[in-house]
């Protein structure tokens, strides 16, 4: 299976950012042709005060983010995991969400962000995505090419339980789209995803948001990359607007888990088959 992953820098603008996504993912379709393209996190959005991130929000599928990706997706004839957006909530907040749309237009899974980015940065910078953002609470995995999938969101990739229980299920390649501060990225970016893959013995798809974002003062750390299962980085972007294409080859995944089969020597929680 070939997959591509899209790296941009978003900001305010939603119209644009909209723009820029489709003009990467048609690009990276028409010169690699992959199976699967995975955009970054919150691609329609980084920066604004409440009432613009109130905006940006949608309906899923009536919003102009999910009618987009469908439209791509059909007249393509190719799946597109669509990064994450601002879905509409329950409440003030909204959800921080994931598509999956296949082929034939229609959504495969939708899976909302579970673990919610409230830190504060080496600089002293606070970060309350929290405030604004209510957290999903169940798991999302999907079919391609032979493989099972598992669906996360940037700071879900801090909790490796996360992704044990999405190999309890069958994954067998995890999805990572962010937007990694520059400050995180540069010391825990590829460590993670790295320590990911092979706890697991599982590709690591990680597009990134890269380069800044002016309205917000912030920047992204970008290198978005395809870890394999023995933790190998096959594939990683350079700085700035673009995409990364890498192939996946389902028996690096089963000569892992043969080699190492951690799966199956748990002693503090119950083995599992993989």
């Amino acid at each position: 299976m070939r997959v591509s992953l899209i790296q941009l820098a978003a900001d305010v603008d939603l119209e644009a950012n909209l723009a820029q996504a489709r003009d990467l993912v048609e690009h990276a379709i028409a010169a690699d042709q992959p199976d699967l393209v995975v955009l970054p996190e919150t691609f329609t959005l980084i920066g604004g005060d409440a009432a613009a991130r109130a905006a940006a929000a949608e309906t899923i599928p009536d919003g102009p983010a999910s009618r987009m990706l469908q439209e791509l997706a059909s007249r393509h004839r190719i799946t597109i995991h669509g990064g994450s957006f601002l879905e509409k909530g329950p409440d003030s907040r909204a959800y921080n969400s994931t598509i999956v749309v296949g082929p034939d237009g229609e959504i495969v899974v939708r899976y909302r962000k579970i673990h919610l980015f409230d830190v504060t940065a080496p600089d002293g910078r606070i970060f309350r995505e929290s405030d604004g953002i209510a957290p999903g609470t169940e798991l999302a995995t999907y079919e391609l090419g032979g493989f099972r999938l598992g669906c996360t969101i940037c700071y879900d990739l801090r909790f490796p339980e996360l992704f044990q229980l999405l190999a309890r299920q069958g994954a067998e390649v995890y999805l990572v789209p962010s937007a990694f501060t520059q400050q995180t990225g540069k010391d825990h970016w590829e460590v993670l995803l790295r320590a990911r893959a092979i706890e697991n013995g599982a590709y690591v798809l990680a597009p990134g948001q890269s380069g800044p974002h002016p309205t917000s003062r912030r920047t992204s750390w970008g290198h978005s990359m395809v870890v394999d299962p023995w933790g190998s980085v096959i594939a990683q972007a350079s700085d700035g607007p673009g995409w990364v294409t890498a192939r996946l080859d389902h028996d690096r995944v089963v000569q892992a888990r043969r080699m190492i089969p951690t799966h199956r020597h748990h002693r503090l929680v119950e083995p599992w088959d993989a």
